[in-house]
């Protein structure tokens, strides 16, 4: 996902570098933190204060994507665990119909996740449950989700900075001296 962000960033002519530097101390509070929720204050100041996003695009981004723009816990795992579940009960991954029941079941289920360590296994209980999928895989998985949760969560508030940024940028709002200056 952050090669994703990254190409996002390239396509949008903002230097990658320069980018991660300026929010590198909130990814690291996020990832070590496991809470989307706890680090919405530094969200929010790391893009209005270090990237020159508007403060309005900033509080939007920041609070939306902690509950719903949530790719790494909503989206991505929740979908890897089903993927990976399938074939126990003999369902072929491949196949158009359980690819768009995934797609339709994550998308629907990432509404409102909860921004604390812990909830991707909710959101990953809600599309086994929803697949028919025996959900007693998520015990094995448990063991090892706190250091998983510590990537998905990093991943989330990527998201909605890139989010704030991205839109800031396309709606003429940004800052382009705040973005580019050295810290």
């Amino acid at each position: 996902m952050l090669i994703g962000h990254t190409i996002i960033l390239l396509v949008n002519r903002i230097n990658p570098i320069t980018y991660y530097k300026k929010v590198w101390p909130t990814l690291l509070f996020a990832f070590t933190s496991r809470n989307s929720a706890g680090a919405l204050p530094m969200n929010v100041e790391t893009q209005t204060k270090k990237l020159g996003v508007d403060q309005a695009i900033a509080d939007f981004s920041a609070s939306l994507g902690l509950s719903i723009g949530q790719n790494g816990c909503a989206g991505i795992y929740p979908a890897m665990i089903a993927t990976i579940t399938a074939p126990i009960v003999g369902i072929n991954i491949f196949s158009f119909k359980f690819i768009l029941t995934l797609i339709l079941v994550v998308t629907i289920s990432s509404f409102g996740v909860a921004g604390s360590g812990g909830g991707a296994t909710f959101a990953s209980l809600i599309v086994l449950g929803t697949l028919n999928l025996p959900i007693g895989v998520m015990a094995i998985v448990l063991a090892i989700d706190p250091i998983v949760d510590m990537g998905r969560t990093a991943i989330n508030v990527n998201d909605s900075i890139l989010a704030g940024l991205i839109t800031s940028k396309r709606m003429n709002l940004l800052d382009k001296k705040t973005l580019v200056k050295k810290q």
